[in-house]
């Protein structure tokens, strides 16, 4: 298993605790925009990569899925996701995403909501995806956008003020030196990996996909009023969506 920072029993704490703000980025933003991005789910099956709490593997299943699996490398995580999302037609496993071409089934929809900017070999990743994948089969992702991740000193990202203190730029740095970074978020140092716009666009298409949408979420009127100083996201985006179809061969 590599990089398992959410059994660290603090940083799982405190992105749990995270999470179930009503404020929180990813419920205002991400899942969202992920939601309205989502293809018919009527007796499809479903891959959930980094699955996390299981909400949407409980969810696939709601909008009528017939089969989900959902794959995370946290022990923690899973054991949340069998107590509070379980159904007779959902698998959970402690699994890598490094490691899915070792699943012996196919899937008409591969989803995951930001685990991969943890990936250290993409291209490995999404062609994986592909092979599992059925003929017309989807893959929707999320992911930290590429200015998030760009610094290789965390402490180069940052807003920049006008004398009323108002946010009118972003500044970042390294964008097309693509690689490991280490950030430190909720008290703990996390492994990401950064990859500019094209080598992720690229990486996909070059796997066999057809790229359909890509979508850097901007918030809605209901998230800017619970919200107000997400209107920042006009200046600097927190998220990369990008939903792409394998073509019958």
């Amino acid at each position: 298993m590599r990089q398992n920072i959410f059994d660290n029993e603090n940083f799982f704490n405190g992105y749990r605790n995270l999470r179930r703000r009503d404020t929180c980025y990813n419920n205002l933003l991400e899942q969202p925009a992920m939601e309205e991005m989502l293809p018919d789910l009527k007796d499809k099956s479903v891959l959930d990569i980094g699955c996390g709490y299981g909400y949407n593997c409980l969810d696939f299943i709601k909008r009528g899925a017939n089969k989900a699996v959902g794959i995370d490398i946290s022990e923690k995580m899973l054991a949340v996701a069998k107590k509070e999302s379980s159904h007779p037609n959902i698998e959970y496993r402690r699994m890598d995403m490094s490691e899915i071409s070792s699943l012996n089934m196919k899937f008409d929809l591969v989803y995951s909501s930001l685990a991969f900017h943890y990936a250290e070999n993409f291209k490995k990743l999404t062609e994986d995806i592909f092979n599992l994948l059925n003929d017309c089969g989807v893959l929707l992702y999320s992911q930290e956008h590429p200015i998030m991740t760009a610094p290789i000193d965390e402490d180069m990202g940052h807003f920049n003020l006008d004398e009323n203190g108002n946010k009118i730029s972003y500044t970042f740095s390294d964008y097309n030196r693509s690689g490991l970074r280490k950030v430190h978020w909720l008290g703990e140092e996390v492994t990401k990996y950064h990859r500019p716009m094209g080598e992720i666009l690229t990486s996909v298409a070059q796997s066999g996909f057809i790229i359909t949408d890509v979508k850097e979420p901007l918030p809605k009127p209901w998230a800017l009023e619970k919200l107000p100083s997400i209107v920042k996201e006009y200046i600097k985006p927190n998220f990369l969506i990008i939903k792409a179809v394998k073509n019958k061969s």
